[in-house]
């Protein structure tokens, strides 16, 4: 049979387990793990964007090259920049690769410096600006370089508060005690050249 001193024994334990565990809970304890999956989902959606700006391209340089076949160079050069992109390996660390994302975000923004200068080639060609299907293809790039603007915005922050829990307290006490894999991630270089979205409004 077992005692009243021992059965009081094991609820004392079991509520110190508890209130241990909410005490925990409620320092932070998961945050670390907790941002990271956020900014992961974050930089699955800038991938996610990106590649449905590259499923766009073969479709508008087809139908620019329909009108306006002198301008081979600026279309190879899209072809060109993005195959380049969409052939960038990306590996599971490139979040704390430095290498890996600055490779990956130079082939984009050479993508988006190509793709711009296609566009502004379009200004010559008022046969072109009126085919019905340039005006679907302008206003699905147009939503898609929107949504990547915002995926990098929303991918920046989800990073900084990421970053900024591994640096400070109690973050950083919890990340020596738990979590010492944990590594900063990185981040896009934010510049006016790489965040304006292009103009694609021919009206």
């Amino acid at each position: 049979m077992v005692s009243l001193s021992s059965r009081a024994a094991r609820r004392l334990g079991i509520a110190g387990v508890l209130a241990t565990s909410l005490l925990l809970a409620g320092c932070g304890v998961n945050n670390i793990p907790t941002y990271e999956e956020q900014a992961k989902a974050a930089w699955s959606e800038v991938q996610s964007q990106y590649k449905r700006r590259a499923e766009l391209i073969p479709n508008l340089v087809k139908t620019v090259k329909g009108f306006a076949t002198q301008e081979r160079t600026v279309l190879n050069e899209v072809v060109a920049a993005r195959s380049k992109a969409s052939s960038v390996q990306v590996p599971k660390d490139i979040l704390t690769n430095p290498g890996a994302f600055q490779k990956f975000q130079q082939a984009q923004d050479g993508l988006s410096g190509a793709l711009s200068r296609l566009l502004v080639t379009v200004e010559r060609y008022p046969e072109l600006k009126s085919s019905q299907n340039f005006l679907t293809l302008q206003s699905q790039l147009e939503g898609t370089e929107n949504r990547i603007a915002i995926a990098r915005r929303d991918y920046i922050q989800a990073v900084k508060t990421y970053n900024t829990e591994l640096r400070t307290i109690p973050g950083k006490w919890w990340k020596d005690l738990m979590y010492q894999d944990a590594k900063p991630m990185l981040n896009f270089s934010v510049s006016p050249e790489t965040t304006k979205v292009p103009d694609v409004n021919f009206n």
